[in-house]
């Protein structure tokens, strides 16, 4: 049920166009800062989340591994996407809610 509601948040902050995607795309926004929560998909290389932890790290960008390639695909609409950058505040608070078990009210 929650990783329902996760994924359907981040469908609805891609809607809205609050999502970059791609490694390069979400690398760009978050040295603009523009970034509010990066999501890696547990599938991703070594490599890459290495690199995200490092890059969100030096500027501060909370970071959540979650989901698989195929399911965060599906989620904007795109193929072959491991890497999210959230780039709304509100969506980054509410899939970071749901991500540690909590529930919104209102």
């Amino acid at each position: 049920m929650i990783n329902n509601k996760i994924m359907g948040l981040i469908g609805l902050a891609m809607k809205a166009g609050k999502v970059s995607f791609g490694a390069d795309s979400v690398e760009e926004s978050i040295i603009k800062k523009k970034v509010k929560l990066v999501i890696i998909s547990t599938d991703s290389s070594e490599r890459t989340k290495m690199k995200f932890i490092d890059i969100c790290k030096k500027y501060n960008v909370p970071i959540i591994t979650y989901g698989d390639i195929d399911g965060l695909s599906k989620a904007i609409g795109k193929d072959n996407k491991a890497v999210l950058g959230i780039k709304d505040i509100n969506f980054a608070n509410s899939i970071q809610e749901k991500y540690n078990g909590g529930d919104i009210i209102g």
